[in-house]
């Protein structure tokens, strides 16, 4: 089985500590793999927000994961804007939609990032709009929120401790049906 994640800078591993910025040795999607012991591609890019069009993702893939809205939320569109953009890339999308997950990020809180409460409630807010566009979609959804994923001090991404309890999370969700 192969497993594509696709997403931002918290798909890619994107350590916040360094002036420059890096990669965590081990994201959510390495520590995935190590859990289900076949494949997974990390398509993660710091900054990313919801392609306007379809991506051309490699043959072969038996699971997509897609984990998206973050950067929109920080640019400033609201929740419902931000789910309008998901349905329109997810109808873009040729792969079976049994073999999609949509995950809702972790909210975002109170940080070097964050400073508006806002930003925080529509963070929170996203999940429903993401569950209900699932539901309708058809296609399998997750809520990160769940998994007490700890956020760095930005109040935007994973710390190590936060890849490590994504990762977690998502394999009891795959696997065990958390």
């Amino acid at each position: 089985m192969n497993i594509l994640c696709f997403g931002d800078s918290n798909t890619y591993g994107y350590d916040p500590r360094g002036y420059f910025g890096g990669q965590y040795d081990y994201p959510w999607p390495v520590l995935l793999a190590e859990k289900l012991d076949y494949p997974v591609l990390n398509w993660g890019e710091n900054g990313r927000k919801i392609p306007v069009r379809a991506v051309d993702f490699p043959e072969g893939i038996d699971f997509l994961v897609i984990m998206l809205g973050t950067n929109d939320l920080l640019q400033l569109w609201s929740p419902e804007a931000v789910c309008g953009k998901m349905e329109r890339f997810l109808e873009s999308l040729t792969l079976d939609r049994k073999k999609l997950l949509l995950i809702a990020p972790p909210p975002m809180k109170f940080g070097e990032w964050v400073q508006d409460q806002e930003l925080i409630d529509d963070s929170i807010a996203l999940k429903k709009q993401y569950q209900l566009l699932s539901e309708r979609l058809g296609i399998r959804f997750a809520d990160a929120g769940k998994w007490n994923v700890p956020l760095a001090y930005d109040g935007v991404h994973l710390t190590e401790e936060g890849h490590r309890a994504f990762a977690e999370g998502l394999f009891n969700y795959l696997y065990k049906g958390d």
